[in-house]
Formats: C-alpha cells, structure tokens, sequence
C-alpha cells in the first residue's frame, strides 16, 4: 500500500504508508527472493517514492504526473491502470457493501484517472491490464477495454492485456503471443477488435475460449 486508499475506511487517498527506507528493504528482500514488487498507490507522491525505490509496478496512479511518467520509463518500470473499477464503484459500489464515505473518495479519482492514462500513454509508458474490481462487480471486467478506448488504440489495449502483461510478470514469449512453444490459451472473436475494441468489452462475442490447447468454451456447440 504506497498510499491511501477508495474502499479503507480509515485513511485519506493522500496519505503515504512506508517510509522509504521501509520500501527499499521490501524491493531488497524481494529481489533476493527473484521476485518484484508492485504498489497501489494514487497520488504523485506515492506514485513516486514507489519507483524510486526500485518497485516494479504500481496499480492505480490515477493522479500521477509528468515527474512520474520520466520515472517510468527511467526505472522500466508497469503500470496498471484500473479505471473500470471507479466506474464500478460509482455506480453500485454501495449496493454491494461500499460505505458512504468510502463511495464520496471515488470522485477523487474518477476523473483523473483518463487524464492520467493519456499523460502515460503519451509518455510511453509501459501499461498492463487489470481491473481491481470487487465481488459481484467483477463482471464489468471487459468494460475496461471500452473506458480505455477513450484515450488509447485498440492495438494499444491489446497489447497490455497480452503482450506487456507477459512481460510484468516474467513470462515473455510464453503467455500473450501465438508464438510456437507458447501456452495455448486462445480466443476466436465474433469481429475484428483492431476495427471495434468493444469486440473484447463485450462477452457475448467471444466465440471460443482455449486454455492450454483445450477448448473450455465454445458457443458453435
């Protein structure tokens, strides 16, 4: 947790949570164990202290600035918009659970959030896929396909939900790619997501869906 946070109660969205020393042994002790860390963080601030520090990936940044993006590309570093989630919350996040004051500090970051998305797009950063949706909102995940159409190209969301997610998590040329050795894990679209994204944002176009070289779904059957 580099900052605050929408749905805990008891901190505000600007706050920090670990000193920087702190977040140089958490990147160390990672490190020694191969692996790496990644941070939910939302202001500059905390956005920019976790990459100092050495950290991977941070999810979130929706209010993150120009300082941030020179930090992403000097450190190599991911980020992981979510911004589905915002619109999720707004819309029924006190239906499943969301207190009051929790539901309020999505405005805080709602809008900032494509803003922020456009400033690492325009910087080339290395953007992932990801959605942090909570319980039953979990099947508005294609929606963030659309929200992010607002600001990128179709080729460009479909490479971080492939191509740079393999890379975040170490696993280049083996999941995110039909290269020849790569797991099999396929899906057969009713239409061309680089002419339409919402191709992908809607699940009933998704025709077929291999996982390992099997076919788990398949609606011509």
């Amino acid at each position: 947790m580099g900052s605050g946070g929408v749905a805990s109660p008891t901190d505000r969205i600007d706050s920090t949570q670990y000193s920087m020393d702190e977040l140089h042994a958490v990147v160390a002790e990672a490190e020694a164990a191969n692996r790496y860390v990644t941070a939910h963080a939302y202001t500059a601030r905390a956005v920019n202290r976790a990459l100092e520090a050495g950290l991977r990936c941070v999810e979130h940044g929706n209010l993150m600035d120009a300082r941030s993006v020179s930090l992403f590309t000097e450190k190599d570093a991911f980020l992981v918009p979510t911004l589905v989630t915002y619109w999720a919350l707004k819309e029924e996040g006190m239906t499943y659970g969301l207190p009051e004051s929790s539901w309020r500090k999505v405005d805080e970051v709602l809008d900032a959030g494509l803003a922020a998305l456009e400033l690492a797009s325009r910087g080339g950063v290395k953007m992932a896929y990801g959605t942090d949706l909570l319980g039953g909102m979990h099947r508005h995940q294609n929606h963030e396909f659309r929200i992010r159409s607002q600001v990128q190209t179709p080729i460009d969301i479909i490479r971080s939900a492939t191509t740079i997610g393999a890379d975040l998590i170490g696993m280049t040329g083996e999941i995110g790619t039909l290269e020849v050795g790569a797991y099999a894990d396929l899906l057969v679209l009713d239409g061309n997501p680089l002419n339409d994204i919402a191709t992908l944002a809607d699940p009933t176009r998704i025709r077929t869906v291999i996982q390992g070289g099997t076919v788990v779904r398949d609606s011509e059957r």
